[in-house]
């Protein structure tokens, strides 16, 4: 059973709001990306909260997700990667997880069955999106790399192990994961880019 987890605890600080509640295509971002994590049959679904949370949660809250919220949101995204971790351990059917942002807009439920029907294809224990001529999350870990995600720390995120363990991974490729919002100026580019 793949698990997804949502990391969507961070304070936007550079975007001036939650980017966690941007509308796109009707739903905010964080709806966006729930719905896909649901429809590619993820299970668990476990959203991490934290700076904004009681501004994203209103939004949320109908939705079939375990919702954590994340006290250490300041440390960076290693504290939110080790709570989302944490949280399966009630789900003992895990045998891994996808890793997703909230803010990269062009996630689908089909990218996401690729990576699961990779993993499973290939027998590789990591499955990394490739974007930018980098790769990047959304990845898929086998749970034999739950303790490496555990002792991330401050603003190391899945990145870190992506690189440190380039034989277990298999590729596939996302050329829209580059884009994600951070800033104001993201938000505009993706409101007009006529998706």
């Amino acid at each position: 059973m793949t698990a997804a987890i949502i990391l969507a605890a961070g304070s936007s600080s550079r975007l001036g709001q939650p980017k966690q509640n941007l509308h796109f295509q009707h739903r905010t971002l964080l709806q966006r990306t729930i719905e896909t994590a649901l429809i590619s049959g993820c299970e668990p679904v476990v959203v991490v909260v934290g700076a904004n949370s009681q501004l994203v949660k209103p939004f949320i809250q109908d939705q079939h997700i375990h919702l954590v919220d994340n006290p250490d949101w300041e440390e960076g995204m290693s504290s939110s990667i080790r709570i989302g971790i944490t949280a399966l351990a009630k789900f003992p059917k895990v045998d891994s997880s996808v890793i997703l942002l909230c803010d990269q807009p062009f996630i689908s439920s089909q990218l996401i069955g690729d990576m699961i029907r990779k993993q499973k294809e290939t027998g590789k224990l990591v499955v990394a999106c490739n974007y930018n001529h980098t790769l990047g999350v959304p990845a898929l870990f086998h749970k034999s790399f739950f303790n490496a995600l555990l002792s991330l720390t401050g603003s190391d995120g899945a990145k870190k192990l992506l690189k440190s363990h380039p034989h277990e991974i298999v590729i596939v490729p996302f050329d829209k994961g580059s884009i994600d919002i951070d800033t104001p100026e993201d938000y505009d580019r993706l409101l007009n880019s006529g998706n």
